[in-house]
């Protein structure tokens, strides 16, 4: 009975991470595919420039991410105070964030895509549409900030529902202002970067509305604390520890784009067709792995480093179950799936095959996410960025380079170089969890 209890307590707050989650991967599914019949240069356009984007969100991400886990010791400690005092300096450094990733935009987004080493014709058509991207992008990782702080306190329904409503609002966009529907101008893929731009500011828009508005009441998020320098530096060192852990792999996965290039653009079409699949797994394992976060912090928080424990391990198995469910899935239908993004036999019989390769593998990115959420929820965050930056760059980048330019194998190398890095990390990040004594685990402190 307190198994099924642990696990209902575990699925109220993962299932509206999930959804969050899931609109997202939807949105870029849906909007890929919405794109689709513009060609698959414009397909190329679009992985390319998620890739780019992923790197940049990668590199800041760690402040969302350390507000995230801080705020949820806070929470369990009943010490809110603190926690709305790490909420705004790292609101304010998010904001610092922002201007620079807007201002990289205006003036580097085309040199940043003729570093891909891609085409004249995809530098070409991607250029204003990856400039759009990063002003998107600037709005984002200030919104992230809040939608760790809405986690951090437990309250996943609220970043659930502002996700699902900018997401909505972008794939309408998308469909209207890329193709001319419901009077809308007829912009092509320019529309479907205008379409993300909005959609962004919205969700921004709404996630101050929500934290200054009914969050007030309960949290006093309009009473600003009296800044204390130290929080700042703490804040400052997390979120570098925990960025470098997430670029150190968004960099990989450039490098790994780089080596598909060479493959053509039909074979990037492809790939980024099974990336876009693959990320409906990556969407439980972020959702239980946040989850994992938001138990193990709070408990931590009360001082009950048993139940953090277990609390990691419940959700680790969890998650799991709804990735072999996933994978089976994919497996079966991989190329009806494919279809849906292409109709070049090319490209949706190599992304079939790729999906099927992928089906059962990602529960291994699944261990990754699961268990790297319980570590961010002890505040080990200095082994995540060193496994993590180890095996990107000395495991996946060579693997990735041996298979495809050394042996040749095309795409179908470039994955296994992928999931063979991804086992390592998944199983590594595993054994630590289980190898950590939580009874010396302490809260995290700033120091001076």
């Amino acid at each position: 009975m307190k198994l099924l209890k642990s696990w209902y307590g575990i699925l109220i707050l993962a299932l509206p991470s999930l959804f969050a989650f899931a609109t997202q991967t939807l949105t870029g599914t849906v909007n890929l595919i919405l794109v689709g019949d513009l060609g698959f240069v414009v397909i190329a356009v679009v992985g390319v420039s998620n890739i780019i984007m992923y790197n940049v969100f990668a590199i800041f991400s760690g402040i969302g991410h350390s507000v995230n886990y801080l705020v949820a010791q806070n929470f369990g400690a009943k010490e809110m105070g603190k926690g709305m005092q790490r909420m705004y300096l790292a609101l304010l450094v998010s904001v610092g964030v922002g201007v620079v990733i807007a201002l990289a935009g205006w003036l580097a987004s085309g040199a940043v895509l003729n570093l891909t080493g891609g085409s004249d014709n995809l530098v070409e058509t991607g250029g204003g549409y990856l400039e759009l991207r990063f002003y998107a992008m600037s709005f984002g990782i200030i919104s992230f900030v809040f939608h760790g702080f809405f986690r951090g306190v437990g309250d996943t329904r609220t970043s659930m529902i502002v996700s699902i409503v900018a997401n909505v609002l972008m794939v309408a966009l998308t469909y209207g202002l890329t193709y001319g529907h419901w009077g809308l101008p007829d912009l092509g893929i320019i529309g479907a970067g205008y379409a993300l731009l909005i959609g962004e500011a919205v969700q921004l828009a709404i996630c101050l509305a929500v934290f200054w508005g009914p969050m007030h009441k309960r949290y006093q998020t309009r009473k600003l604390q009296k800044p204390d320098w130290r929080e700042l530096k703490l804040i400052s060192r997390e979120s570098g520890k925990l960025g470098l852990q997430e670029f150190s792999m968004s960099v990989s996965m450039y490098i790994f784009t780089i080596f598909v290039l060479t493959l053509g653009e039909m074979a990037t079409a492809a790939n980024e067709v099974a990336l876009s699949v693959m990320s409906f797994g990556f969407m439980p394992a972020f959702a239980f792995g946040s989850t994992a976060t938001i138990l193990v912090g709070q408990e931590i928080g009360q001082g009950r480093p048993r139940l953090a424990k277990m609390a990691g391990t419940n959700t680790a198995i969890l998650g799991t179950i709804f990735l072999i469910c996933l994978g089976t899935a994919e497996l079966i239908w991989a190329v009806p799936i494919a279809k849906l993004y292409s109709d070049d036999p090319g490209v949706y019989e190599l992304a079939a095959h790729l999906i099927q390769v992928s089906a059962y593998l990602q529960i291994f990115d699944g261990f990754y996410n699961f268990y790297a959420g319980g570590l961010r929820g002890i505040g080990d965050t200095t082994f995540l960025m060193r496994s993590s930056f180890v095996l990107s760059l000395f495991l996946f980048v060579p693997l990735t380079y041996l298979f495809v330019t050394v042996f040749d194998w095309g795409s179908i190398g470039a994955w296994l170089a992928l999931y063979s890095f991804l086992v390592a990390l998944g199983l590594a990040v595993m054994i630590r969890y289980y190898r950590t004594d939580f009874n010396e685990v302490r809260m995290k402190e700033a120091h001076g």
